[in-house]
Parts: structure tokens; sequence; C-alpha cells
């Protein structure tokens, strides 16, 4: 039985992320992009460089763009249309290109930090729904600045799908869905052997070209990839899937029961191996999932938005909660100085009906709002 917890501070906030649409090519989108959320990006990137500086004791800006722009040719390789984007949002914005690379490698560059739990995921398939419309979607957890950072954003290119999506303001990627009934979302995950390569953030920008999880599972394993993700995805063709990879692996792992949700570690049997979580990070994954798969089972057949906006607002098991507050990862970690990773949003979608409802996070403080395409 879901037990919720209650917020501290009453009576929930109907404070939203900003919406905005772009249209025309992709340069055109990047650069509107840009000009539009100028503050917010430049922010963005002084919080990324703050951290590079501080943890990585990398002082020389040069240095970090030059990191990140070898991933371009993988991006102009794969999707020229990307770089094309990133380019314009680095003209709008007024930032060097690599300035804008560095947002959508950021992952990659901060590999060598520490491991950090990042996202609850779920899917729920028709015959798990109260309403026959099946759902996907996660609680997305990142540092706790990103709550200032986050837009919503209709991406209208003048060739393929448009897209619905939340991101960290100046990146072109991170998760949502298309106007062909498809939705993507995502989970760090920890292994060896990362390179130069297909950024992860992208990944999801990738999948939404497409009109099925087939097709993007196709997609996906034509790339020279940099760096491990997982993808959880469901289509309007009735097929859901979870696509775990490393840079050069990958397991797919199909719906129990109508049902799918992933934390933090691998759990498809051939990629076992490449676990590298240990310790309180693999604990607090694995209650984590634990506790989303135990709340889908006991309300199967009755999810819908509203059911999961209470399950993904919840704090049993705290610390190890699918609803993180500030000060949750300094229990798990104790000593940690550094412990500021919170839920920063909460999404829910239903790719099919083509909406998308959306909180600030921690979402137990925050009430949902719901985007939909323009047309």
């Amino acid at each position: 039985m879901l037990q919720q917890k209650k917020a501290t501070t009453g009576n929930r906030s109907t404070k939203t992320f900003p919406f905005y649409r772009f249209s025309g090519t992709h340069r055109q989108i990047g650069q509107q992009y840009g000009e539009a959320c100028s503050k917010l990006i430049k922010k963005h990137l002084d919080y990324v460089l703050e951290r590079l500086q501080s943890k990585a004791n990398i002082s020389h800006i040069q240095v970090i763009e030059e990191a990140a722009l070898k991933y371009r040719s993988y991006v102009k390789q794969f999707t020229p249309f990307l770089d094309e984007e990133i380019q314009g949002v680095a003209e709008g914005a007024g930032i060097s290109l690599g300035e804008a690379y560095l947002l959508q490698i950021r992952a990659e560059v901060n590999r060598d930090f520490r491991s950090v739990n990042e996202c609850t995921t779920f899917a729920a398939m028709e015959e798990a729904t109260s309403d026959g419309v099946p759902l996907i979607g996660q609680n997305a957890d990142l540092p706790a600045f990103y709550s200032e950072l986050g837009v919503i954003i209709e991406f209208v290119p003048n060739d393929g799908p448009a897209c619905l999506m939340l991101t960290p303001a100046g990146q072109i990627s991170y998760i949502g869905i298309n106007n062909a009934g498809l939705g993507v979302f995502a989970n760090f995950l920890t292994c060896d052997n990362w390179r130069v390569g297909f950024p992860r953030y992208l990944f999801s920008r990738l999948v939404l070209t497409c009109g099925s999880v087939n097709e993007a599972v196709v997609a996906m394993r034509n790339l020279h990839r940099a760096s491990s993700r997982n993808l959880i995805m469901l289509d309007k063709h009735g097929v859901s899937a979870v696509l775990e990879n490393t840079p050069s692996r990958d397991a797919l792992v199909t719906p129990v029961n109508g049902l799918l949700a992933h934390s933090n570690h691998y759990t498809a049997e051939s990629l076992l191996n490449e676990e590298r979580l240990s310790g309180v990070e693999l604990e607090n994954s694995q209650v984590r999932l634990h506790r989303m798969h135990t709340l889908l089972e006991e309300n199967h057949g009755k999810l819908n938005v509203h059911v999961m906006q209470d399950i993904l607002r919840d704090r049993e098991n705290y610390p190890h909660c699918l609803c993180q507050m500030p000060g949750d990862e300094a229990k798990q970690s104790p000593g940690d100085n550094g412990a500021d990773i919170i839920t920063f949003a909460s999404v829910i979608a239903q790719p099919t009906k083509g909406q998308l409802w959306i909180a600030i996070g921690p979402p137990n403080q925050y009430e949902y709002k719901c985007y939909t395409f323009s047309s």
C-alpha cells in the first residue's frame, strides 16, 4: 500500500519550469534556443565549470573546451543535424562552441569525480493502467541547482518528428516524447571503458527521431557510444523495452506483467559483470528499484497519471527514496560534503496522447502540469 509522507512546507507550489517552442531548421532552432535561454544557459555553464574546477582541479577553460570538442566528430558522423543545433545554441547564447558542447557531454567530463545515483524510471503498458493508456516516465535526480535550470522545450524541426522534452538549459537532449507516439527516459549506469564517442545525453534525441522502439534499438546499436546509459522506451505500437548499454555492449529487457522499472545498476544477466556501483550507492539503487517494482505491482490495473504522481512522491525507505529531498544524499553518504543530489524534476508521459506531466522537484513539494504538442 502506498503511504505518502507529506512535504514539510504545507501546500504544494504551483511554480513550473519555463516552456518554449522553437521551429525551423536545426540551426535556427538552436539559435532561438540560445537567444531565449541565454541567461539560464550561462548560469548552467557557470555551475558546470565551477564543479569541474573545484573537483577535477582543472582551472583552464581552454583545456575543458578542447576536451569537449573531441566528441564533436561523432555527433557530426551520426547526427549532423544535432551538431547544427549545438552550433546554433552557441551563436544564440553568445558562448563558444566548446562551451556549448561541454553542456552536452558534462557526464563524460564528470566521470572521474564520483558515481552518483541518478533517476528512477518506469513504464506501464495498457494492461497495467486503469484507462488503457500506457505510461512512461521518471524521477530525475541531479545536483540541486538543476531545479533552477530546467526548461521544457517543444522542438519542431522542418525535417523529422517534433519532440517535447524536459532538459537542463543549454542541453539539446534529455528526456521526453515525440509526436510519433514514442517516449524515452533514462538512467545513469556505471561501467568501465568510457571513451570519446557519441555522448550519452544525445541518445534521447537520436531515439526521438524514430517511430518505434525497434527502430530506436537499431539506431542505438549503430552508434560508437562514448559511455553507458540505460534507456527505457515505449511506443504507440504497444512495444516497451529497457536498453541497458555500455560503450560497446547492450542488453534488452522486456516488460513483465506489463511493467518495467529501472534505477542505476545493471539488471540484465549478460551485463552484470559490467557493474561498477558498490556500497551505499548500489544499495540505494537496489532499494529504489525494489520500491518502484512493489508500488507498480500493488497498483497494477489502477495505474494512471494521478496514481503515478503519488508513487513518484514516495518517501518510504528513507534515505533511499524515490523522491529525493535536500539532505537525503548526505544521510546515504555521511561525511560527503559534496552530497547535494535531489529529485530536481518528475515526469510522467503518455506518448500515445502526446502529453507530458511535469513537476519541479522534489515533486512532493510541487504540482504537476500537463504539456502537449502545439499541433
